[in-house]
Order: C-alpha cells, then structure tokens, then sequence
C-alpha cells in the first residue's frame, strides 16, 4: 500500500511537469508562506503506523525565475504498531530543515523538485517495550518534487511528496531495530498566502501620433501665350508611415503575454486603420520589455508578447504576410530609472520602456511604384 501510494504521487507529478514546463512566466519576487496538513509513511524499522496525523508552515521566498528557497517546520506524531502484547505509545518526529526548489514554470501551475537539509528529532516512545535511548537529534536530508496552484496573485495551493533521511537510537533487544539511518516518506498538501509581490500596473495608452502627411503636388507653372507651354514637375514620391505605440499594461497584465479586453480594443483601432489604408505593404510589430528580470527572459517576453500582436491583427482581417513580429526585450529604453530592487516606485517609473509598437509603411502618392 506505501510503495503504491508513492508511486501514484511520483507520477501524477511528473505528468504534470510535462505539461507544464512548457507554460508562459510570471516571478514576482514575493514572499509566501504555506501552512499545511502531511501523510507520513515511516520507515519499516520504526514499527510506527502510517497516517495523517502532523502538519507543517513554511515560509518562501522566490529567488528568481528558476528558484525559490522554502524555510520548513514540520511535526508529525503516529501510534507504534510494534505487535507487542502490552505495548503501546507513539513515534514522534520534528523537523526543521531549508529547502531548495526549482521551479519548472512560473505561470498559475507551478511544477518543482526540492532538495534540502536541516535538523530532525525522532522520539520512539513506546511503552511496555525496552528501547534504549528513545530520543534523538540529527542531520537531516530530503528529497522530492511537488507542484504549485495559484488561483491569484495571492492565494494558492502546493502539494509535494518527499522522501526523508534522518538517524534514530531506538532499538529494543528482542522484538525491533530502529538503531541508525531510517527513511520517512511524507506527502504533503498546504494552502500558499503569498505576500510582498509587487502589484500589476495599469496605466493608459500613449495617444496615438497622427500620420505623416503627404506632401502637396506641386501647382504647375502657366507659360505666356506666345511661349511654348511649360511642363509640369514630376509627382514627389513621398513613403507614408504610421506607427502606434500601446503601454504593455495596456494590453497584459505585469509580467504576462495574454491579451485582456482593454488590449483588444485599442488592437482592434489599430487593424481597422491598417485595413482602411491599402497602401500600407509592411507592418512591423515591436514588443519592448523593462530592464527588470534577466536578459534572456526579457527577450523572450517581448517575443511573445509582440507575436500575440501579430496573431490578433491577422484575427482581425490584417494579411498575414505583411506583419513581422519581432522582440528587442530591453534593448531600447525610453526612459531610465535609478536603482535595482523591484519597488512599486521603480516598476511605475520604468513603465514607458513597457510597450508594444506598430509600424504600418507604405506609399500612398500617385507617382510612387
């Protein structure tokens, strides 16, 4: 029953790191803590039961895209199951330990593995059995993978299974050893309340620039009667481009690529201005991220984001192979802020270098080929 429920867990867990590793980013660098409810199955030299019967706190923090760091309290308490007549009394466990977690994905499911190291105190005590040495403290060590749920930005849910290595003295001279290394496998389910991740900004749209006007044909000269007639100049060829520029909040959410309603509407303006102008051959979507975050993910967000631009335009009647959709993640600010901690202040400030532009080019005078 133990090795099969362990087995269920392994792989319902790993299923879903396939599925999600794969999912859109969101780190946030906030805080969280994690209260929750463990299943213990002990290890066969304790003579203990197995069951629900201890709990857990966590506090987290996430480090970065990749990485949160998980400081753990646990206890866990369960009957002995020594089948000594007389015998009775229960096996007793508390930890404390640090783990590392690497996260597989940053969207709303969150697959992991951890590993971590801390201190545990087992305390074998049974009674109507002789057990030298009942308690003892030592080194711990845990290993296992889990999965994150959050239903919003604050509130969610983490499940994981562990396996767990601690030293016990235990040891009764007739009926079972527990004198040495005993391994503990824990399943565990807690609800996350996550704090100190800074807010999504919403801010309004740059108006959108008027296009560049074409220039005037040139009025033809009148020659005297008496003078031949004089030809007209030739047409100026003049290019007309357009080109808007949308908030990123305008369009998603802080730290995402899905579209929300108030996107597509001001996408929807600018594919109706696209269609209305024949004359424009190229339209060039740009996705520009802040400096906050790595390098590589930057570019990677402004990838994404600029080729959800693009799939919404051509949703919306916009040809398909005149669009190109390309991402200069941080490349080219507009406007720079000082200091590197992620506040409300520097996110708002850094909030014009947030932006998607569409550049619409073409010709639209008589004399241009």
């Amino acid at each position: 029953m133990k090795k099969n429920l362990i087995s269920l867990a392994v792989v319902a867990s790993l299923g879903l790191s396939a599925f999600a590793a794969s999912a859109e980013d969101m780190y946030r660098g906030a805080w969280y803590a994690v209260p929750g409810v463990s299943y213990m199955s002990t290890d066969n030299d304790l003579e203990a039961d197995n069951g629900v019967r201890g709990g857990f706190i966590s506090l987290g923090r996430e480090l970065s895209p990749s990485w949160d760091l998980q400081g753990r309290l646990g206890y866990n308490r369960l009957d002995e199951d020594t089948g000594i007549p007389g015998a009775s009394g229960n096996y007793k466990q508390t930890t404390l330990g640090l783990d590392a977690l690497y996260m597989f994905s940053r969207d709303k499911l969150r697959p992991f593995l951890l590993a971590g190291v801390g201190a545990a105190r087992n305390n074998v005590d049974y009674s109507g059995v002789v057990i030298g040495d009942k308690s003892k403290t030592s080194i711990m060590a845990n290993v296992g993978l889990g999965l994150q749920y959050l239903f919003s930005d604050s509130f969610g849910l983490q499940a994981d299974v562990r396996h767990q290595w601690s030293k016990s003295d235990a040891k009764s001279i007739n009926n079972f050893d527990a004198d040495g290394t005993i391994g503990n496998t824990l399943v565990n389910l807690g609800a996350i309340f996550r704090f100190g991740a800074p807010a999504p900004v919403v801010a309004e749209a740059t108006p959108e620039p008027a296009p560049i006007a074409a220039a005037p044909e040139p009025i033809p000269e009148t020659a005297p009667v008496a003078e031949p007639p004089v030809e007209a100049a030739p047409v100026v060829c003049t290019p007309q481009t357009s080109t808007i520029t949308v908030e990123a909040e305008k369009l998603f959410s802080f730290d995402k690529a899905n579209l929300h309603d108030e996107g597509k509407a001001a996408l929807d303006e600018a594919a109706a201005k696209i269609k209305a102008n024949p004359e424009f051959k190229a339209v060039i979507v740009t996705g520009h991220t802040d400096r906050l975050g790595t390098d590589a993910y930057n570019q990677k967000l402004s990838e994404r984001r600029a080729s959800v631009v693009k799939d919404y335009l051509t949703s919306q009647g916009v040809d398909q192979s005149i669009i190109q959709a390309i991402g200069k993640g941080e490349s080219e600010p507009v406007v720079e802020c000082s200091g590197n901690r992620k506040t409300q202040k520097l996110i708002k400030c850094l909030q014009p270098n947030r932006r998607v532009t569409i550049q619409a080019e073409g010709k639209k005078d008589a004399g241009c080929n």
